[in-house]
């Protein structure tokens, strides 16, 4: 249909609103438009994304260009599928006619986006043989769409020893290019393709010259690899959540280039028609904005997938614990947030005061031994490019032969170890900052080092610049397992509340995502930096990056046994059935502040896949139910098109209200002007999926200061009555309610069958006036 409109004479564009453009503009060339004068300057061409029946119009306006020097305009990719625009490279002049032709629906930014970058399928109740495991056989032939960085195919976890043959739905491809080709596809990675129209970028293939991809896409479904370990530490079998489930590698993201948005819906718009069951996209926003859902094309394309009935995992971001750093926001897109698991790496710093101070690290050279070296703080000189150990900041005739304590931030972490390095010293203790603090991630250092959180590195400056002789060493443990507190939610993982719309409570739940152990590339070493000459079959990770994938494995099990569950029904099976405490039996902590975490932390809880296969009920929503949810929010009819590429109605005698969509945790939000007693009610409606006979019972648990009541409390299902709905009415007295730090008070409504069914929905009480 987009082929036959592109044929349309420009003045019949107007009326064909179902196929008008979206356009996006390059953050990268409106940094280099800054530095130019005003027109009639001749000015660098802009990047833009739009609809395909406008690319005649493109191209008219590219003859029509008169500014000389500028360079034609050049289309990017045409999208067909999940979202109906094209993108292209366009001067401003040329931007500016497109965004004010009446036939334009948007114009957006190409905005560049970051990566949020073994033990983990037993910590969250996989059991061999047993269970969701043997009930979905392993995933077998769900395909996993991984959005990332490529793949690297030659490694063991991407075998398709014994597997069945490739599923006939798949359509898609084994595309060639550098060092790949269709050889390296079998039955285990179906297909593989790379998007790099939307900027220039070296090693054009599938290829992965990162590492992310790989490890991301090995954590989903990365069959089992015995004798697996990252320089002898956490050494076992590795194998990924769903070890028989398909992989289609869509390659978006380039080593030290980012991620565009033109590329990912590309992406997107492939993995649709390709036949993926699930997408996993380990991808966010580097900027610290978050852009409406219209304008958001990871928004745009996860809702063409799920409309078509694909699951979409996405990470919510490693901007914690600072409140409402939560991204992908999207209520069709499942956001998973971070939590550690049972296995550690430990690090000690001992002190020559006889303190012994416990950190991480993941360094597997030559050890101290027990040797002591003199310990400097080149913060106590008041320079803080030195206390970083940035490049080129440390003074060789300070720190040779010397333990250097290096603070936190602003340069990776490895890099740090490396000035140090650089400037003669013989090991580092990276130290956390305030806004860190006691999180802590394992890293492969090329120098003997261990990170420790802000306390103990207090400590040890306090211990450096106060004794005359100050000297220390670095005790490397190795592995340790059966860590308790775990799961603990990881201090980087990124919080509520929604930033977009607070009624829908983000991030949905957790999984594991602290030290990772996954398959990685060959192109760069464990660290990831040029100067790392190493080569590692499999990495430790960190990142909500790592936990997305353990949900899109998941979601692949899910759907295995649940062949005909839509991706809102299989979401709702692990929110529903989440655990809420961690090994030792108490709430689950936040490892920033060691206090009890809430659903602002964790969402519904922390992923529990012996529970998510037989839910009782879900909380089921519909490709209509997300377009009244778009209407609640004050989306007219033309923008939600964006977002839905057909037109739309909205309702217009009752405004809908945005705490209606069913989804499967409740938010209550009252307006900070009003006191007193105040009252809201929202409806949520249960589908049963367990027995066909079934009665269900609420139990409560208000905050103080809250009233939570439901009617009806009791919920009678059948073989002919599959779906009820029911009320919650949340009552607040602004005079005695307790709202946290956070802003927000918490309790829940759970429903439970006097049997294993325990179907429990986190609500959230707030004040917050929407903008």
């Amino acid at each position: 249909t987009s082929t036959n409109v592109g044929k349309t004479p420009l003045t019949s564009l107007s009326p064909l609103p179902p196929w008008l453009p979206l356009f996006s503009l390059s953050s990268s060339s409106l940094s280099h438009l800054r530095s130019f004068p005003p027109p009639p300057t001749p000015l660098r061409p802009r990047r833009l994304s739009f609809s395909a029946s406008m690319v005649d119009l493109c191209r008219q306006f590219s003859r029509r260009t008169t500014t000389g020097t500028a360079p034609k305009s050049s289309i990017l990719h045409v999208y067909h599928t999940v979202f109906h625009g094209f993108s292209a490279v366009v001067t401003p002049d040329e931007a500016d006619n497109l965004r004010n032709h009446p036939a334009v629906l948007a114009v957006f930014e190409d905005r560049r986006r970051e990566l949020h970058t073994t033990r983990s399928p037993q910590f969250l109740g996989l059991e061999n043989q047993k269970g969701l495991w043997s009930d979905s056989d392993y995933g077998s032939d769900v395909i996993i769409g991984v959005l990332d960085t490529g793949i690297w195919p030659e490694r063991r976890s991407f075998s398709d020893l014994n597997l069945g043959p490739v599923p006939k739905r798949w359509r898609g491809v084994c595309q060639s290019g550098a060092r790949f080709g269709p050889k390296n596809c079998n039955r285990k990675i179906v297909g593989a393709r790379f998007f790099a129209k939307g900027q220039q970028a070296a090693f054009l293939s599938p290829r992965d010259a990162d590492g992310h991809g790989t490890h991301t896409a090995s954590t989903a479904a990365g069959r089992h690899a015995f004798k697996a370990s990252m320089s002898g530490y956490a050494s076992g079998i590795a194998k990924g959540i769903a070890p028989k489930a398909r992989i289609a590698a869509y390659k978006v993201c380039w080593k030290d280039s980012g991620c565009l948005d033109s590329d990912i819906l590309a992406a997107f718009d492939a993995a649709v028609v390709d036949g993926v069951d699930v997408i996993s996209i380990s991808i966010g926003g580097g900027d610290g904005i978050t852009s409406p859902y219209y304008l958001d094309p990871i928004a745009i394309g996860s809702y063409g997938a799920a409309s078509k009935g694909i699951f979409v995992s996405s990470s919510a971001g490693n901007e914690g614990p600072n409140g409402m750093s939560v991204t992908n926001l999207a209520p069709w897109v499942t956001t998973v947030g971070a939590g550690t698991i049972d296995r550690n790496f430990p690090a000690d710093a001992i002190l020559g005061d006889g303190h012994r101070l416990g950190g991480v690290s993941l360094y597997a050279g030559v050890p101290l031994k027990g040797r002591m070296f003199p310990v400097i703080y080149p913060g106590n000189a008041g320079m803080s490019s030195a206390s970083l150990c940035m490049e080129n900041s440390l003074d060789p005739k300070h720190v040779r032969g010397k333990i250097v304590i290096c603070d936190r931030g602003s340069s990776p972490r490895v890099a740090k170890g490396l000035v140090v390095k650089k400037a003669g010293g013989v090991g580092m203790i990276l130290a956390n900052g305030a806004s860190n603090g006691e999180g802590l991630v394992g890293d492969a250092h090329l120098i003997p080092a261990c990170a420790v959180g802000s306390n103990e590195g207090d400590r040890i400056k306090a211990y450096a610049s106060s004794h005359p002789n100050p000297v220390a060493s670095i005790d490397f443990r190795g592995t340790i397992t059966g860590i308790k507190p775990a799961p603990v939610i990881a201090s980087f993982s990124g919080r509520g509340p929604n930033g977009l719309n607070p009624e829908i409570l983000k991030p949905d739940l957790i999984a594991p995502g602290v030290n990772i152990l996954a398959a990685w590339t060959d192109a760069v070493g464990p660290t990831g930096l040029a100067s790392d000459p190493r080569k590692t079959e499999f990495n430790i990770l960190s990142g909500t990056s790592m936990a997305c994938p353990h949900v899109s494995g998941a979601a692949a099990l899910l759907k295995s046994a649940h062949p005909n569950w839509s991706p809102a029904a299989i979401r709702s099976a692990m929110m529903t059935t989440t655990n809420l405490v961690d090994n030792s039996n108490r709430s689950l902590i936040d490892e920033s502040t060691g206090k009890s975490g809430t659903p602002y932390d964790f969402g519904s809880g922390h992923l529990n896949l012996g529970r998510a296969m037989d839910p009782g009920l879900v909380y089921d929503i519909t490709n209509d139910d997300y377009i009244t949810f778009l209407c609640s929010i004050g989306y007219g009819p033309k923008t939600i098109q964006v977002i839905t590429r057909t037109p739309v109605r909205c309702p217009t005698k009752r405004k809908p209200s945005p705490g209606n969509l069913n989804y499967p945790s409740i938010t209550a939000m009252f307006p900070t002007s009003r006191r007193g007693t105040l009252s809201k009610t929202v409806i949520r409606t249960a589908t049963n999926v367990g027995q066909p006979e079934a009665v269900y019972r609420a139990r409560i648990e208000s905050p103080r200061g809250v009233t939570i009541t439901v009617k009806p409390p009791r919920l009678v299902f059948s073989s002919a009555v599959k779906r009820r709905s029911y009320a919650v009415t949340v009552t607040v007295d602004t005079r005695n309610v307790v709202l946290g730090e956070t802003g927000a008070a918490f309790g829940s409504v759970t429903w439970f069958d006097g049997g294993k069914h325990v179907v429990r929905s986190p609500v959230v009480v707030t004040q917050l006036d929407v903008l």
